[in-house]
């Protein structure tokens, strides 16, 4: 029999946080789980202290819950196995790694170190799958807003389709990359990538590759379209095959990426808003 340390965040998966680590209880039969929530740990390094070096450590949560630990963590060396069950509503950071909701706790503790940093209002923290920035972040804005008023899953493919039509104004983009200043006019979405995948299941740049050894990220710049046919283009970011519209998509890669637009929108760090924001930084060494 093994033990494990099961840390969960109750605000996971539309607040079915616990309903979700719970289903470890079937997984691990057998297995002894002693299950502790996020948000009651205030001093990581004493907490890692005090459980000791042993106790493999289960995070279970979205990628929200993966991004709150690797900040509240950072500079901390902790020896004990961090693996992963993921229960939130859009899991790409398990896409990204090629896994599907439902498996069975695997390690992580590879991909939580070395990660990029994003700068945001004067505030910088690290992130795992991606800064967005655009109809991303209104999609965001407004699943916030749902999420105030109902537990039900937010839709936010739906969202997308409507902001398209009728509510969100593409912005004019200065993109500067290791340096070298780009300019975009009619910018949909410029998200700044560590990995392929975010927004919930939208592949953004396919050919990203998180543990890439020079460390770069990817900007997916989507520019010059009218509302029509974006809309009619949007859908095959869910399976990468929007980067074929050349004429309307830039991908640019880099250590340094900053992107300005000329009036303030939401911005989303790993699915966490941001609200008015002009200019985003990221990087990665």
């Amino acid at each position: 029999m093994s033990k494990y340390i099961v840390l969960y965040n109750p605000m996971a998966c539309s607040n079915h946080g616990k309903e979700k680590a719970e289903e470890l209880n079937e997984i691990l039969k057998g297995d002894e789980l002693v299950y502790q929530t996020v948000t009651r740990i205030e001093n990581y390094a004493a907490w890692f202290e005090e459980i000791g070096p042993d106790v493999p450590v289960i995070l279970c949560g979205g990628d929200g819950t993966v991004n709150r630990f690797v900040n509240h963590t950072a500079g901390i060396s902790y020896p004990n196995d961090i693996l992963f069950y993921a229960a939130g509503t859009g899991n790409d950071f398990l896409a990204d790694l090629g896994k599907k909701p439902g498996c069975a706790p695997f390690s992580i503790k590879q991909y939580l170190t070395d990660l990029p940093t994003t700068t945001i209002q004067g505030t910088s923290r690290l992130f795992i799958n991606g800064v967005g920035y655009g109809i991303d972040g209104y999609c965001c804005e407004e699943g916030d807003k749902l999420r105030a008023k109902s537990d039900k899953p937010v839709n936010y493919a739906g969202i997308a389709i409507k902001g398209l039509l009728f509510h969100y104004k593409p912005t004019n983009a200065t993109v500067t990359v290791d340096g070298t200043v780009h300019t975009f006019t009619k910018v949909w979405l410029a998200p700044i990538m560590h990995g392929r995948y975010y927004g919930g299941g939208m592949i953004a740049v396919p050919t990203q590759d998180r543990m890439n050894p020079e460390h770069k990220l990817s900007v997916l710049v989507w520019h010059g379209s009218g509302k029509i046919p974006t809309l009619a283009a949007f859908p095959g970011i869910f399976k990468g095959e929007h980067v074929k519209h050349t004429k309307n998509i830039t991908i640019l890669t880099g250590n340094e990426i900053t992107v300005e637009f000329d009036r303030p929108v939401a911005a989303q760090i790993d699915g966490e808003t941001v609200l008015n924001v002009t200019k985003v930084e990221a990087s990665h060494h």
